[in-house]
């Protein structure tokens, strides 16, 4: 995969372009430009400088770009996917008639084949050549009040575009916000309620721009430091920036960030994740397959598969990650193996396993995601899970057991068992849910929504496991959801602890923020568990307290204290996450059918197969067997 190319040749000759090359990026040559003096390793030098006359500023361009100024009729879409060393960009003049080109390695490359017609003709579109009608309208007999057409209206002001295309919406768009930080950037984690919002109303050209853009940058070299990450990172966010050129004109770039200028300087872990899980559902909601058989979009899944499924030293399935690689993107404990990131690279497995088209090349990289999979599933659910009595045997735990066939295998000290949850987890056997964390002489006891959520939604848990998990939100629901849905995380780190894990972080204090606040956003997925397990009822009383306040407070981004009851100290107004998590929940709610394009059922195939069979080694001892009667209910 370090050195696969994909060769397409173009059905056009551009009429009139102008090719401009650019070398790579000089020591001695840096941009002037403030907007971009932050990134200096994005932008390559240039051989000729633009002048913009207002400013006064030079501009150096990046890389090998041609900007056409006619419109061609089509491209025969193919990418080139190159080791890491070398980059890619996409740029485009300002033309309302302009198809964008793409250029890596000397080839011209088109990768989104959607053609709309000309006109007043908005309610048809042609993709890849095929006639389909879009319903503009939104599921028939829905009517929306007055606050869904608020959000909706927030939600189409929040769209950005490149090259007079739809290709995302910014993180929040608050028209009092002076200093909007990486906040009108596209984020790929925040996208996509809104890419589901969308998708769900019969749009899906904004989502498969989206899906092609961010493929693209995919091939981007990272560096910071001196060192690139694997290749196969997709990014954290990007930013359409436009940039000037001679006379009248400007062009317009994809700036990725891929965490080299994000706080921490952390990679984003779960954009390549989302990603995939993006494509599946694009593909379920709209019947659009052809988009994941693309040869560039196979290479694509196929490089985020290899970069997670890469040997280590790791002795377990599960995937190791640093702090603040996902959601929680700052400091606040969850190094090792959080249960977010292992239920997204779950979900991920299983949307890879079902897209990648099955040939002699694609063998060894579908068995290998059966076998993570199943050995995955049986961790989380064998050593994750925790209720009232599995509390009482962790409390009971001996400790510096020398054997294969130790119970306390991770060397568990009883004292972890914090008060709090001796005094939290419900009497009942059918309430209980997935601990945050688990590393050796470690156990995170914090109950972590999205995780858990996400276990539900991607049949992680068991099915007895998954309808727990719901009954403990609902008898706790007054500290898990209290006056605003849904926490991220129980309890909230204090005092020393908040201290000591997070840093003293002024931004994560005990009960805001990713320390214990409460995220709207987290309502789709929530729905989306409830209609799996035929509990729509708790959705909409989530959905119905989230009506009452959500519209009047400004659409916050998160709210504080430990029921919720603020707006957070520092949240964003108008964050889009929070408006597009209210409409998908609304849309699933008035068509719950809808949702089974989005969860997953039990894998029996999954279940019944280890790799341990595969070894005859006598040093491998598979407890599957005694464990199957737990997994299997």
């Amino acid at each position: 995969m370090n050195a696969i190319t994909f060769l397409g040749n173009s059905t056009m000759i551009p009429s009139h372009c102008i090719l401009r090359a650019f070398s790579r990026i000089s020591p001695s040559k840096y941009i002037r430009d403030t907007a971009f003096r932050s990134y200096p390793s994005r932008f390559s030098s240039c051989n000729n400088q633009y002048r913009n006359a207002d400013s006064d500023r030079i501009i150096k361009l990046r890389n090998v770009v041609p900007f056409c100024t006619d419109r061609q009729s089509s491209v025969t879409a193919q990418v080139v996917s190159e080791a890491r060393s070398l980059s890619a960009s996409t740029t485009c003049a300002n033309d309302t008639t302009l198809d964008q080109i793409y250029t890596k390695n000397g080839l011209n490359v088109k990768p989104l084949v959607v053609e709309r017609l000309k006109g007043h003709e908005k309610d048809e579109e042609v993709v890849n050549g095929d006639d389909k009608s879009v319903n503009r309208d939104g599921f028939e007999g829905v009517k929306s009040n007055d606050l869904e057409e608020e959000a909706w209206r927030l939600l189409r002001d929040s769209v950005v575009t490149y090259c007079d295309s739809p290709v995302g919406t910014v993180a929040a768009k608050d028209p009092t916000d002076t200093m909007p930080s990486n906040y009108d950037q596209v984020f790929i984690r925040d996208f996509v309620p809104s890419a589901l919002a969308f998708l769900l109303k019969g749009e899906s050209e904004i989502v498969r721009n989206f899906l092609l853009h961010t493929l693209q940058l995919q091939s981007w070299e990272k560096t910071v430091d001196c060192y690139s990450p694997g290749q196969g990172l997709m990014p954290a966010s990007f930013k359409v920036r436009t940039l000037p050129l001679e006379e009248d004109k400007f062009e317009e770039v994809l700036d990725p960030d891929f965490g080299e200028a994000a706080i921490g300087r952390v990679a984003p872990v779960d954009s390549g994740l989302w990603w995939i899980i993006l494509l599946r559902a694009y593909g379920k909601i709209t019947g659009d397959y052809s988009l994941q058989e693309r040869i560039d979009v196979q290479t694509g899944i196929k490089m985020i598969a290899n970069l997670c499924l890469a040997d280590g030293f790791d002795m377990f399935p599960t995937l190791l990650v640093t702090d603040g690689s996902c959601m929680i993107d700052r400091r606040m404990g969850i190094h090792g193996h959080p249960l977010e990131i292992q239920a997204l690279f779950y979900s991920a497995l299983r949307s890879s396993r079902e897209m990648i088209t099955v040939n002699d090349s694609s063998k060894n990289i579908i068995k290998t995601i059966s076998n993570r999979l199943s050995a995955l599933s049986f961790h989380i659910r064998e050593n994750y899970w925790v209720d009232k009595n599995k509390i009482n045997e962790i409390y009971r735990y001996k400790t510096e057991e020398y054997s294969m066939d130790a119970t306390n295998k991770f060397n568990i000290y009883p004292e972890q068992v914090s008060p709090w949850l001796m005094d939290w987890v419900p009497e009942s056997p059918d309430s209980g849910f997935l601990i945050g964390n688990l590393q050796p002489a470690h156990m995170d006891f914090r109950f972590f929504t999205l995780g858990n959520l996400w276990s539900i939604i991607s049949s992680l848990g068991t099915p007895k496991h998954n309808q727990a998990i719901l009954n403990l939100i609902e008898e706790k629901w007054d500290d898990l959801v209290g006056h605003m849905p849904l926490k991220i995380c129980y309890p909230a780190l204090e005092s020393s602890e908040w201290h000591i894990i997070t840093g003293s972080d002024p931004k994560n204090t005990p009960w805001s923020y990713h320390n214990g606040g409460s995220w709207p956003t987290l309502l789709w997925q929530f729905t989306l568990a409830c209609i799996k397990m035929d509990r729509p009822e708790l959705a909409e009383k989530a959905v119905t307290m989230a009506e009452k306040r959500l519209q009047a407070d400004r659409w916050p981004e998160y709210y504080d204290t430990r029921d919720g009851k603020f707006i957070g100290k520092q949240s964003r107004l108008y964050q889009t996450w929070t408006i597009a998590g209210f409409l998908t929940s609304k849309q699933l709610l008035q068509n719950p059918e809808i949702a089974s394009s989005l969860f997953w059922e039990e894998d029996l195939e999954l279940l019944e197969s280890c790799v341990c069979v595969l070894t005859k080694s006598g040093r491998k001892k598979c407890s599957r067997a005694a464990a199957k009667s737990q997994i299997l209910i």
